[in-house]
Order: structure tokens, then sequence, then C-alpha cells
């Protein structure tokens, strides 16, 4: 039971993560063509692996910790803020029979878990 939620996040989770990877290359290149310069075209086929390469650089970037800061919060407010929008997908129908839960109060829960999120902020602050 567990491993077929597990699959159904993941079914959920990885297009999300994806396509917010490529919206963000359709930014870069609209605001690289607005400044009159040619934007991320350097890996891959105009530039279509620049967010994978962007994000295996970020995964082995070196990790600074501010000396008079609490690291545990200043790796949690991060990971917090992720986990809360990527929560909040998870009452989000999809179509027809087409979502992880079923919740008859989904709008509240959606509008809870958004109005949690600003606590990473704070933290982060």
């Amino acid at each position: 039971m567990l491993f077929f939620f597990l699959i159904d996040s993941l079914v959920v989770i990885l297009p999300l993560l994806i396509s917010v990877a490529f919206l963000t290359l359709a930014e870069r290149k609209i605001i690289g063509g607005i400044q009159r310069r040619v934007g991320p075209n350097k890996v891959g086929y105009l530039g279509i692996m620049q967010p994978f390469s962007d994000a295996l650089k970020l995964f082995f970037k070196e990790n600074i910790i501010p000396v008079h800061s609490n690291p545990f919060l200043f790796l949690f407010a991060p990971a917090l803020s992720l986990n809360l929008s990527l929560i909040s997908w998870a009452v989000i129908p999809f179509g027809p029979g087409l979502f992880l839960v079923d919740l008859p109060l989904s709008i509240l829960f959606l509008y809870a878990v958004s109005s949690l999120n600003i606590y990473s902020v704070l933290i982060a602050g």
C-alpha cells in the first residue's frame, strides 16, 4: 500500500519539478532576449539541458553556513519551504478521479498549508 502511494506521489512530483526547471529556463531565455544577450545556450542543443546542469551544479556546490547562525535552522528553512510547496499539490485534482488525496475540505487544507509557508521565510531570516 505504501509502495503504491510513493509511486503515485512520484508521478505527481517529478513532472512538477521538471516543469518548474524548464519554466525557469524559459524565463532566463526571455530575460536574456530583453537584455539583448543570448541567454543560456551552452549545455545541449539551444540550452535544453541547462536545467539539469544547474541541478547538478547545485547538488555538488559547497555548502557555506554562516558562523553566527544556527546550522539546523539554516538548512531546515529551505527544506520546509520545498516540502510545504509540494504537499499542497496533493489535493489538487488533475482530472476526474485523478488526485493523490481526496479530502472533503481540500481547499481549506490548501489554504492552511500555504499559510504555513511563511514560517520558512521567518526561519530563514
